[in-house]
């Protein structure tokens, strides 16, 4: 989806997600969002009568959908794919965006459940399917690469948590190396996992 195939709440869900994912869910307020999204702040209450948590939510629920259609596309770019390759193209677009753009950002998924879990239920279930929206498609592009089907969905979690782990540190420290540490550690791990 492009921002011109954006309608106005299209455009606030994307909006708070990066906001959240630059400031966290404490720092972003609703008006931001509004102001972000380029949309009227009245459209708001309109869109999102359930308020901040509905706009959190829904912003987690775009983050999962993201990272899951991200992988298709990591794949498509792979000429012999490997899960060592789908694995290091996943860090690789942190990495980049890290040595582009400074280490301003990480995933609102990670930022939601973190500001949000303990006071807001629906976030935690938010965040919960937004793990599990991007972790299947992990799962069957293992399996499609010859991981076994029963390793395939503990690999691709500890793909995501490897990753997001990776994600905290490297911002943490302003060094990209947790990200490459994790990759080159991981892949062997994952390739060995294939079935011959």
């Amino acid at each position: 989806m492009t921002g011109t195939e954006r309608g106005p709440r299209e455009r606030m869900v994307f909006s708070a997600a990066q906001l959240i994912r630059r400031d966290g869910v404490g720092a972003t307020g609703m008006r931001d969002v509004a102001a972000h999204a380029g949309a009227p702040r009245g459209s708001l209450q309109h869109y999102f009568p359930g308020g901040k948590e509905q706009l959190v939510n829904e912003a987690v629920a775009w983050a999962g959908r993201y990272a899951g259609k991200r992988i298709a596309r990591f794949m498509a770019g792979m000429s012999e794919p490997t899960p060592s390759g789908l694995f290091a193209a996943m860090v690789r677009q942190w990495t980049d965006e890290y040595e582009k753009a400074g280490f301003l950002s990480g995933c609102p998924v990670v930022s939601a459940t973190v500001d949000c879990v303990s006071s807001a239920p629906s976030t935690r279930e938010a965040a919960a399917a937004a793990f599990a929206t991007w972790r299947k498609p992990l799962a069957e592009a293992l399996t499609g690469m010859g991981v076994p089907a029963e390793r395939a969905g503990s690999l691709a979690t500890l793909m995501i948590s490897s990753l997001e782990g990776a994600i905290i540190m490297a911002r943490a420290e302003g060094d990209v190396r947790p990200l490459t540490t994790v990759a080159r550690e991981l892949g062997p791990l994952l390739d060995a996992a294939r079935e011959s």
